[in-house]
């Protein structure tokens, strides 16, 4: 292609400035843990101050309420069922994103954007997995949760290796010990204010993927945020990424680059309730992380880009991380390489543009082994409890001092219809009273099933791709 070619792909409208874009994912804050969404004894100023410049965005999803799956749909636009990425993928993976699959990195770089990958993976630890692999210039951090270590309380001698950290495609610290671990969202934080600095400098814009290891458990606050919170350990863990937060826009801010930079902020999924006193909050919503429920896959959702998303509002559109991707693409003039994706441009949405409807026919909720698990309408108001199996305390409290509590397990027989508006908590059951809307949901579900497969039900999916595979021998 030539650079005639190439100029004109990445050509943006008259007087429009490229963004830089500026994306920070924490692991399993959920949706009442920040002052923006309802925390009371977490102090979040520099979250409440980005939300009064920005737009929050109440009725915000991911595509899977786990970590590798939920990154997966977060960065490549697709369901991650579609790309054979379930669950959280462990050290012993000998699999990750498809060399095929391009990703919000991938196609920044490709336009001409400087890109950095800061904090957790966990999209394939192996060579051709890694982030360098996948649109990224570099990479520090670790290569899945902060939990798959030695010292898990729950795991048995030997079943994880030492803990690893990562800066490119080479490991720099072979051994993450618990002392470390009080220091990652400060090193994170400090790897983030260099790259920042540094491309700033360049001309060029730049995509920054700050993917925070926390408040995943296990917990470790810094020195100077340890004892701090009224909330405990996972307060002070929370304000120590709220002051990340500061520290980023203040670097944006003496750069001169925050007037030019779109601003997300949000979580992988929700909050770990097992861990009781060391899991946050869902809000008003039902369960947590590891279901399909609002609890598990609602998520906070700010964003920030400065006259172009009015200040200090709120929008209660219903939109999911796959349509991230397309949004920005759209947005930047960018044309994406790469087989079709689920995601969709929802900028309209976004942006409060009246009349703006939602382009998807529904949204899809997909858990372990290829379950379909839920549907929704596109505009987030009915949701479709589908036939499962799925973990609850059953209304008692978790555990105490990072140890979990046992979930019971509990069994949806026939689907369950919701009214999400009504009925956030998803308490009570409309499907007789709704017979349309839920034979509506119905065939959208079977629609799913054919495309992407269902492993409740035996559907195999025509539309699935299969993940990247290590070779044998390697």
């Amino acid at each position: 292609m030539t650079s005639l070619v190439l100029l004109a792909l990445f050509a943006l409208a008259p007087n429009q400035i490229r963004p830089n874009i500026v994306l920070i994912n924490c692991d399993d804050l959920g949706y009442g843990d920040i002052g923006p969404f309802g925390a009371k004894t977490i102090r979040t100023p520099h979250l409440d101050k980005l939300a009064k410049k920005g737009r929050t965005f109440t009725n915000f999803h991911v595509a899977q309420p786990v970590c590798s799956a939920s990154r997966a749909g977060l960065l490549t636009g697709c369901y991650p069922n579609r790309l054979g990425i379930h669950g959280a993928l462990g050290p012993k993976a000998r699999h990750g994103i498809h060399a095929d699959e391009e990703t919000i990195a991938g196609l920044l770089q490709r336009g001409g954007y400087f890109t950095a990958a800061i904090g957790k993976w966990h999209l394939g630890h192996r060579e051709p997995f890694l982030p360098t692999r996948h649109g990224f210039d570099s990479y520090f951090g670790l290569p899945y949760s902060n939990d798959m270590w030695p010292h898990h309380p729950e795991s048995k001698k030997g079943t994880y290796p030492n803990l690893p950290l990562f800066r490119n495609e080479k490991i720099i610290d072979e051994d993450v010990t618990p002392a470390e671990q009080t220091t990652l969202t400060s090193r994170y934080t400090r790897e983030a204010v260099r790259f920042l600095e540094t491309s700033s400098k360049s001309g060029k814009p730049f995509f920054l993927y700050l993917a925070h290891s926390m408040p995943h458990v296990p917990l470790f606050a810094g020195p100077q945020f340890a004892g701090k919170s009224k909330a405990g350990t996972l307060g002070d863990v929370i304000e120590e990424i709220d002051d990340s937060v500061g520290q980023v826009i203040a670097t944006l801010q003496k750069s001169g680059t925050l007037e030019t930079t779109w601003i997300i902020f949000t979580s992988d999924n929700g909050p770990w309730l097992s861990y009781g006193e060391h899991a946050g909050s869902s809000g008003p919503f039902r369960e947590g992380k590891g279901t399909c429920f609002e609890g598990g896959v609602r998520v906070p959702c700010i964003m920030s880009w400065p006259g172009r998303l009015s200040p200090n509002t709120r929008v209660d559109t219903n939109f999911m991380t796959i349509d991230l991707l397309p949004t920005i693409a759209a947005q930047l003039n960018l044309v994406r390489n790469g087989p079709p994706i689920d995601g969709r441009d929802v900028w309209d949405f976004i942006t409060s543009k009246p009349g703006a409807k939602n382009p998807h026919e529904g949204y899809a909720f997909y858990f372990e082994n290829n379950q379909l698990q839920a549907v929704a309408t596109n505009d987030g108001r009915y949701k479709l409890q589908l036939p499962h199996v799925y973990r609850t305390l059953s209304g008692r409290p978790g555990g105490k001092g990072g140890i979990p509590a046992r979930y019971d397990q509990k069994t949806i027989q026939i689907p369950e219809l919701y009214d999400l508006v009504a009925d956030p908590s998803e308490i009570r059951d409309i499907s007789a009273k709704e017979p349309e809307m839920l034979q509506k949901l119905l065939r959208f579900a079977q629609k799913c099933r054919t495309d992407m497969g269902d492993s409740l039900t035996k559907s195999v999916g025509m539309g699935i791709r299969p993940p990247g595979i290590l070779p044998d021998g390697q």
